[in-house]
């Protein structure tokens, strides 16, 4: 059974010596790192590091910040953990599977994390619903409508994954993805919506 560190700066030019140095403190044997933004799914270290992680390893991490964009994207990689017997920890929350109190924050939070999901579901169908009802006649739309289109560059602009956009209106995260290809760089311009988990 291992410790596992994982770290993450958004930046070429900022460093990881204050997360390595606390990790090997906290006791982590190996540590695997980033250079990236969080925005970015694809990101080697991390890839590395699950790969690595065996039944009975513990993730370790400084902040759950340095390992997801956002508190959905934290308990898809924790559950996913969960699943192979690897347990997780935060330095600096109380983020700590391998208590009951830690594990109890964590279902709590992923409880809020599925519920926000199912609200914006929700507004997404209910918007869906709206324009429908107001008249979209003609011949077959196309499965990228412009109501679609015009919702799926709202979630993105707020962060939210090709994923979730995909879910939330029922068609491939490719077509969206190709829907939004001509769009200007939104998470570049958009506000962070979420401080504590989008560095």
């Amino acid at each position: 059974m291992s410790i596992v560190g994982y770290t993450r700066v958004s930046t070429q030019d900022q460093n990881l010596h204050s997360q390595i140095d606390a990790l090997t403190a906290a006791g982590a044997e190996h540590i695997y790192s980033d250079k990236i933004t969080g925005k970015n799914a694809a990101r080697p270290g991390l890839t590395e590091c699950m790969k690595f992680l065996r039944r009975g390893d513990t993730l370790l991490v400084y902040s759950t910040d340095r390992l997801g964009r956002s508190m959905t994207d934290v308990v898809t990689i924790v559950a996913e953990l969960g699943e192979r017997g690897v347990e997780f920890k935060s330095l600096t929350e109380p983020f700590d599977t391998t208590t009951a109190g830690g594990e109890l924050f964590f279902h709590i939070c992923a409880a809020f994390a599925q519920m926000n999901g199912r609200i914006i579901s929700e507004r997404t169908r209910a918007g869906l619903a709206s324009a429908k009802a107001r008249g979209r006649l003609g011949g077959r739309p196309t499965v990228m409508t412009p109501e679609r289109i015009a919702i799926a560059r709202r979630m993105r602009a707020e962060k939210d994954t090709w994923e979730t956009i995909a879910g939330a209106l029922q068609v491939g995260v490719s077509s969206v993805r190709r829907a939004l290809a001509e769009e200007p760089d939104l998470e570049a311009a958009a506000p962070d919506r979420s401080p504590a988990l989008s560095r």
